[in-house]
């Protein structure tokens, strides 16, 4: 008798990009999870679930495999051929967000323990170029804090089954810079600003009277039925080509007035029992 399938999640990349943060998000989310478990013993651990109860699981691979690393790739094909469900989510952030972690916790880089940070993250980098290739899905986390990065893994991982991709619709302010892990961009500046309106600057998109302002006109409707015509062309496109996982991210200035209203009402209209989507309005906190 054949064991079921599992869903194994990979969780790899930089070190201080928060796999740590990411495969807490998961336990918590009910995987089974292993950080730094030696990637040849893949296999046989898949084995030895298929037993057992454990129908998903979480580990995390990167530079501590030493030797083993390069062998990753071969062994993630042997549990795929093997017909588990396999996803690799490589966590990345700039040299300079790196460095700024490295030196706020006075950790020396696993790479480079008698030379610089710097040193260390280009060597890391390319020890993991060939598992960024493979990854199913990349996340930035230079801009983002602990909470924003387990609420996106966990969303991303959501045991909640769906016929379609599964879709983050995102508020942002383009003072605060255009998200990194967006796939589609779109700009609604183009629309009248509460935020000029005085009973209405102190507010947000969510509060109904600046939802209404925004979406009660003409080219926020005109708008709204481009971006889904758009979006329900293009999704089961993207789910062909094996992008199982897609980010929208409406931007306005600060982030707290018209792209929250409109990504509320997308998330609204693109929601059905084939598509399961997260809404987050990254910036509506900020000053």
């Amino acid at each position: 008798m054949t064991a079921p399938a599992k869903q194994l999640v990979v969780i790899t990349g930089m070190s201080g990009s928060g796999k740590s943060t990411a495969i807490r998000a998961l336990e918590d989310a009910g995987f089974f999870c292993i950080d730094n478990l030696p990637v040849v013993l893949l296999p046989k651990l898949t084995e030895l679930a298929g037993g057992g109860n454990i129908e998903r699981m979480a580990l995390v691979v990167d530079v501590r495999e030493g030797v083993f690393l390069k062998e990753a790739p071969r062994m993630l094909d042997e549990v795929r051929r093997a017909g588990h469900h396999v996803e690799v989510l490589f966590l990345d952030s700039s040299d300079d967000s790196l460095i700024r972690r490295f030196s706020e916790t006075r950790r020396r880089h696993p790479l480079a323990p008698n030379g610089t940070v710097a040193d260390g993250i280009k060597a890391e980098r390319e020890a993991l170029r060939d598992l960024r290739e493979i990854a199913d899905q990349v996340i930035d986390s230079s801009v983002l804090n602990v909470h924003d990065l387990k609420r996106m893994v966990q969303a991303r991982f959501s045991p909640e089954p769906a016929a379609g991709p599964s879709l983050s619709v995102m508020s942002f302010g383009y003072r605060y810079g255009v998200p990194p892990q967006a796939d589609l961009v779109l700009d609604v500046r183009f629309l009248p600003n509460p935020y000029f309106v005085p009973e209405m600057k102190g507010l947000t998109g969510k509060v109904p009277k600046v939802a209404a302002y925004v979406l009660d006109r003409d080219e926020a409707q005109q708008f709204l039925e481009k971006v889904v015509d758009l979006c329900r062309f293009l999704f089961p496109r993207y789910q062909k080509e094996g992008k199982a996982y897609l980010t929208v991210a409406l931007g306005c200035t600060g982030g707290k007035h018209r792209s929250v209203a409109i990504a509320a009402e997308l998330t609204r209209r693109l929601t059905d029992e084939n598509t399961r989507v997260q809404l987050w309005d990254r910036d509506i906190e900020k000053e």
